[in-house]
């Protein structure tokens, strides 16, 4: 029987391109760092939300370095619950066990000790994927002027993903610096890498965003 499903010749890449997809939105004027979730219940690996993420936590502190010394925005964002019954996690608790780890009475929402957290830097408590959703991360972007996201953090294909399109949606320019984000699955993190890229978000490589970091004014 005739199919309307296009055959493909070509790489997924090629594809994409060919179709107009993947064009670089570029860095803006004004970033903020956004640091994802880097928390206990997410970087111990022995959790059950938990990955090995030193090496995106290294990557992390070689950029809060350059934001402290350039003193642009810094936000932490974390995973918390205060409802014993898990009432602020809503239908996701229903989807994953996991969400009982980052209660407030434990310690799955704090802070991973390794990153350099600096006293001007904030932290934002959210109960979903979306650093956006539920939180007011839209007007501290806003009153501090900010144009650009530079996203560092976990789940790539969650937290991360979700952060990004919504960063696009409300009219920042999403910068996913590769090699400091990261997820439980290679596959789900390369996947999501590449769909971001392609149609929401410019995947950047740390050495990119330190050198444009590096070229701002203090």
């Amino acid at each position: 029987m005739p199919t309307n499903q296009p055959v493909q010749s070509v790489s997924d890449e090629e594809f994409f391109r060919q179709r107009g997809f993947g064009i670089k939105i570029g860095f803006g004027a004004r970033p903020a760092l956004l640091v994802v979730d880097l928390t206990l219940g997410f970087t111990d690996a022995q959790r059950p939300l938990g990955a090995d993420l030193s090496t995106q936590i290294c990557a992390t502190n070689a950029l809060l370095a350059a934001a402290h010394h350039k003193n642009i925005p810094v936000i932490f964002t974390s995973v918390r619950y205060d409802d014993q019954q898990l009432a602020d996690a809503g239908i996701w608790a229903l989807k994953q066990k996991g969400a009982s780890s980052l209660m407030a009475t434990g310690d799955g929402h704090q802070l991973d000790s390794r990153l350099d957290v600096d006293s001007r830097d904030a932290l934002l408590y959210k109960k979903y994927a979306s650093c956006f959703f539920g939180t007011d991360l839209v007007s501290r972007l806003v009153s501090a002027r900010v144009d650009t996201l530079i996203i560092t953090g976990t789940s790539t294909s969650g937290c991360v993903r979700a952060t990004a399109v919504d960063a696009c949606q409300n009219g920042f320019r999403p910068m996913v610096v590769s090699e400091a984000v990261g997820d439980r699955s290679v596959s789900a993190h390369d996947q999501s890498l590449f769909d971001l890229n392609a149609k929401y978000a410019d995947v950047v490589s740390l050495q990119t965003t330190l050198d444009y970091l590096a070229g701002l004014s203090v």
